[in-house]
């Protein structure tokens, strides 16, 4: 049987990537990209990490810092994001075997059994991706997920020196990165694990590959004994070619504006219903429960605080957007309380399960028909206009309590009004 081999690709930098495809003028311009309501940073060029502006930090604190050094602000511009995501994986999924799509700017790459240079191909995919999607990866190759996971940074912390792509499998060369990685840089050994590992004497990750697995497991977890053995060489991490179906799916925003009326909260319920209700059914799922919040800020020291959430029992599974915007606007008129600014809204799908799996009894009331061929219908139209095309009435199109995003880019793939204009010289 083959060996397993697996790789990483991880977009460097890749909201700030995403903003310099279409703008090759900002090639070298060191830029930020920041959260919603323009609130922090989420993304930097790596420029702008050189200049020392760092990850959280609140716009308005910085503002003046980025004008000196001539960095550029992005509001975060998610349309544009998750379009440039798909097309990266849809590239890399034409070169190997199967992907695990990890997150929005990373995946691994089954090539296992693959014939010749792995490291060309690591190079070939690179090269590939940036000249399909014009994003700049890194590959880190290796036996083990947290191995690849390991010389993926490796790759982008020596990128001059490794062109971007990082072989692992020899152990040679494995042990010398080990060795000279902190063990915080591990995948999944956060802070506190860290503190508790230096007091073990295991400081960098080769301490942690030659420590004794089982002692591992006693004294922390068996993830921990895991991540010893990956670091090994040995598989413990199946690649998951399908993504298992959420046990809860939230959506949550903080509001344009502060929020004093019932009414205009009561759509952002209703638009958050909406956009949770369209992940349910794209997953196959039905909900049973909805728990709606709303609180007001918390760090204003003359504004009152106020915070509250209920959960509503619905009749009966569903992934009907109508019925779930209908119970989550009732909970919401149990815990509305006049006389606060209200700052956010949280909406939360809760027993979630796959169609077939709710075991009620012969005479309990499902779903009907016409609800799902109602609900296939509007997906169907907004699949192929757009998201948004067809919504309930309660739901606006341009609501004034929306997110601030003023520094916002054209959508550029996403909206026909904003596509790239060529000019003919």
């Amino acid at each position: 049987m083959a060996e397993q081999v697996l790789a990483l690709v991880d977009c460097n930098s890749f909201y700030a990537s995403c903003e310099r495809v279409f703008r090759p003028d900002l090639a070298h311009t060191p830029i930020v990209v920041l959260s919603n309501n323009d609130g922090c940073v989420i993304a930097r060029s790596a420029e702008a990490k050189l200049l020392g502006i760092k990850m959280g930090e609140p716009y308005f604190q910085i503002r003046d810092k980025l004008r000196r050094h001539g960095i550029l602000a992005f509001s975060s511009n998610y349309a544009l994001y998750g379009d440039m995501s798909q097309r990266v994986m849809t590239t890399l999924e034409g070169m190997v075997p199967a992907i695990e799509v990890y997150s929005i700017d990373e995946a691994f790459a089954d090539l296992t059994g693959m014939p010749g240079d792995m490291e060309a191909l690591g190079r070939a995919m690179r090269a590939r991706v940036l000249r399909w999607t014009g994003i700049p990866v890194g590959v880190g190759i290796a036996t083990t997920k947290t191995l690849a996971k390991l010389a993926n940074h490796s790759a982008k912390r020596w990128q001059r020196q490794t062109g971007g792509v990082v072989d692992l499998r020899d152990p040679d060369r494995r042990d010398k990165v080990l060795k000279v990685t902190d063990v915080s840089e591990v995948w999944g050994i956060g802070r506190r694990m860290t503190e508790h590992l230096a007091e073990m004497n295991i400081r960098t990750a080769l301490d942690l590959a030659q420590a004794d697995a089982w002692t591992l497991r006693q004294k922390f977890s068996v993830v921990v004994e895991k991540t010893a053995r990956e670091l090994r060489g040995t598989p413990c991490l199946e690649l998951e070619e399908a993504t298992p179906p959420k046990q809860e799916i939230c959506c949550s925003r903080m509001f344009g504006k502060r929020l004093r009326e019932l009414p205009p909260i009561r759509e952002a319920v209703a638009t958050y219903a909406a956009r949770a209700c369209e992940k349910l059914r794209a997953q196959q799922s039905m909900c049973k429960r909805v728990r709606v919040s709303i609180r007001t800020g918390m760090f204003n020291p003359d504004e009152p605080k106020f915070a509250k959430g209920v959960v509503v029992e619905l009749p009966y599974p569903t992934d009907d957007t109508r019925l779930i915007s209908k119970a989550a606007a009732d909970g919401l008129e149990l815990i509305y309380r006049e006389g606060f600014a209200f700052s956010k809204a949280e909406l939360l799908l809760l027993d979630l399960r796959q169609r077939g799996e709710f075991t009620d009894d012969l005479f309990a009331v499902t779903q009907p028909e016409a609800s799902e061929r109602v609900m296939g219908v509007m997906d169907a139209i907004n699949a192929r206009w757009g998201r948004g095309t067809l919504r309930p009435g309660g739901v606006p199109e341009e609501p004034d309590w929306g997110m601030r995003r003023e520094m916002i880019s054209q959508s550029y793939t996403t909206r026909l009004d904003q596509l790239w204009p060529v000019k003919a010289e």
